[in-house]
């Protein structure tokens, strides 16, 4: 399974991509494989301010909806349009194409609350 080094991730199983004072947020390669073959990415929050760990949205699979957390409390400023007509590529690229949304960080100190990598394996292989 995939961990990339350069990503934050969260115990309900987001990763984060800081870039400045924004990041892309999305879900991680052991999260859509236990859901199975994603088939609806729901974001109704674009432009709302978020706390952290609050939902910002769902994602269903064939057999289950779950919702999806906010790694740091943050403004959603863009859900990926593509996911419309191509939820599936959260399971074929989630930490590429497959990702969620992007948002403008309100605290920057929060992202010091997240897993790095190593530590999120050790969560997923535990």
């Amino acid at each position: 399974m995939n961990f990339p080094a350069e990503l934050k991730y969260t115990k309900d199983h987001e990763w984060i991509r800081i870039e400045g004072k924004e990041a892309t947020v999305g879900i991680t390669e052991f999260a859509q494989r236990e859901l199975g073959d994603i088939v609806f990415v729901d974001v109704p929050t674009k432009g709302k301010a978020l706390e952290q760990d609050e939902v910002f949205g769902t994602i269903e699979a064939v057999k289950t909806v779950s919702d999806l957390f906010l790694p740091v409390a943050a403004t959603i400023i863009e859900v990926n349009p593509d996911l419309d007509g191509e939820p599936e590529l959260v399971n074929t690229d989630p930490y590429g194409e497959g990702w969620l949304v992007k948002i403008s960080i309100a605290d920057a100190a929060s992202v010091d609350s997240l897993l790095s990598a190593a530590d999120y394996e050790a969560l997923v292989n535990a």
